[in-house]
């Protein structure tokens, strides 16, 4: 039986990672720019709208299964069940990468390499302190049946 008051202990919230390193992006562009040619040609806005379209394909489900479930989305808290039909069924973490590509779409709309360039560092944050505590978190939580879900669906894609 799980135990209640067990939880992934990630105090910060994830969405909150994304914009904090997005507005430090947009900060270092004002004091050490990069040129940013590319993004006068236009073609900067069709990719970042896709990127956005392809982020809602991966949230809005997401956040459904949550919604149906009556799992809870605050990190603090434990989780009610284990998501793995869906979009579950094809990334554990669908809700990440749904965030990174708004960051990402995002960062084409603004036209700012910087944003671009912060995506590994998002990526190693995320996956270090956010993802991997909560997989320890479900292990504990939902034992055997998560060792066996890890196993058989990717982390992120």
């Amino acid at each position: 039986m799980k135990n209640r008051q067990d939880h992934p202990g990630v105090y910060v919230p994830p969405p909150l990672i994304y914009v904090a390193l997005f507005l430090l992006s947009l900060f270092i562009q004002k004091i050490m720019p990069i040129n940013d040619s590319f993004f006068h040609s236009g073609i900067h806005y069709y990719i970042g709208y896709g990127v956005l379209i392809t982020s809602a394909i991966m949230l809005l489900p997401a956040l459904f299964h949550f919604l149906k479930t009556k799992n809870t989305l605050i990190t603090i808290k434990p989780a009610k069940s284990l998501e793995t039909n869906g979009i579950y069924a094809i990334t554990r973490n669908p809700m990440y990468i749904g965030l990174l590509l708004i960051y990402v779409g995002i960062a084409l709309l603004e036209g700012n390499w910087w944003t671009l360039l912060f995506i590994p560092f998002i990526i190693m944050i995320i996956q270090s302190f956010v993802i991997k505590k909560e997989e320890q978190y479900l292990e504990r939580a939902f034992g055997n049946s998560y060792i066996l879900y890890k196993e058989k669906v990717r982390r992120w894609i």
